[in-house]
């Protein structure tokens, strides 16, 4: 299935893909596309972590999401979609939410990397936390709501964004907690846009974009290391 994939590559490089271990916290609208990519390209080990189901809410920009499956939990097809697409991975799911106190009984084996595309700023504090005592490399997706110029988007790090409240208050928050880290992430330079409502708008650009850039910060990353 990786006969394209083999064109622009070689052995070495699709040899690392499938021993590489990866953490995915958050399978929505961020982390579906990122789950999609990384199977897609031949990575074997992923750990998925979420404890939402499927709502209507979620089809205008979740690849997951289909009219037949609301109101299931989003491991369970977000596994079935990974191993739908390729059989030989193994998709190891973990239906709960990340919080403080169970990081450390959650998290039992050893990532390699782990991508951060949950929604709650108490968890990416604590997974930028995790990631810098374990030696793991992260990449953490900022807001992605009430933004419409996917091209807006980038991969830096924290401490150069701009335009974007939740990375500032993560900033804020890693600071408060004396966590010196400054972790890379998918961001938006877009101004979020006005929309009168708590609840984000979205549009499907958006999200895909950010997914798609936090898989191939990883991409890069093991390409970089085999060939420096």
């Amino acid at each position: 299935m990786f006969d394209r994939l083999k064109l622009i590559t070689d052995d070495k490089l699709l040899n690392a893909f499938k021993n590489i271990k990866i953490l995915l916290v958050g399978v929505g609208g961020v982390g579906g596309y990122a789950l999609e990519c990384l199977v897609r390209s031949g990575f074997l080990n992923i750990t998925i972590i979420d404890h939402d189901v499927v709502d209507l809410s979620n089809l205008n920009r979740q690849i997951i999401s289909l009219h037949s499956n609301i109101g299931l939990k989003k491991v369970d097809i977000a596994k079935k979609r990974a191993l739908d697409i390729n059989p030989d991975a193994n998709i190891n799911i973990i239906d709960d939410f990340l919080l403080p106190d169970n990081i450390d009984n959650l998290l039992r084996e050893k990532y390699d990397y782990i991508i951060d595309a949950c929604d709650t700023i108490t968890a990416k504090v604590e997974l930028i936390r995790y990631a810098s005592v374990h030696n793991i490399k992260l990449i953490t997706s900022m807001g992605t709501g009430n933004r419409f110029d996917s091209t807006k988007l980038t991969i830096t790090k924290l401490s150069k964004t701009y335009n974007d409240p939740l990375a500032k208050n993560l900033r804020r928050i890693l600071k408060e907690k004396n966590i010196r880290v400054n972790p890379n992430v998918v961001w938006s330079s877009e101004l979020p846009i006005k929309n009168h409502n708590r609840t984000p708008g979205s549009i499907i650009l958006v999200p895909m974009q950010a997914g798609n850039l936090c898989a191939s910060f990883i991409i890069s990353d093991i390409k970089k290391e085999l060939f420096k």
